[in-house]
């Protein structure tokens, strides 16, 4: 299903507040590697660091992967039934996948 829901307004809001979140958590994440470059395994502040740096890659996957959405015109979409995501949710959760019925259902299994 590619029609949107979405007006172009909202969407193009919503991407650009993905791409802002990508870049910051791309700086993040040079800014981590570049830490962790003279850090050891042995002590707990570079085990947080390694930490931090699967968050940081994480984050940038998911994003990549939301604005893949964007792109195919399948974001906003709920990845269970289909249904639109009201834009409200996105707002809040730009990363949503699911509509909050589902989302419920998928957090219960």
């Amino acid at each position: 299903m590619t029609d949107s829901h979405l007006s172009s307004v909202q969407l193009q809001e919503l991407r650009e507040e993905l791409q802002q979140q990508l870049e910051r958590r791309s700086r993040q994440l040079l800014g981590l590697q570049a830490e962790a470059e003279g850090g050891t395994g042995a002590d707990a502040q570079y085990q947080e660091l390694m930490v931090n740096l699967a968050a940081a890659d994480r984050a940038i996957a998911e994003l990549s992967q939301a604005l893949e959405r964007v792109k195919d015109g399948t974001y906003g979409r709920c990845s269970g039934c289909e249904a639109g995501i009201p834009y409200e949710r996105l707002k809040i959760r730009p990363l949503a996948k699911f509509c909050i019925t589902c989302q419920r259902r998928y957090e219960a299994a």
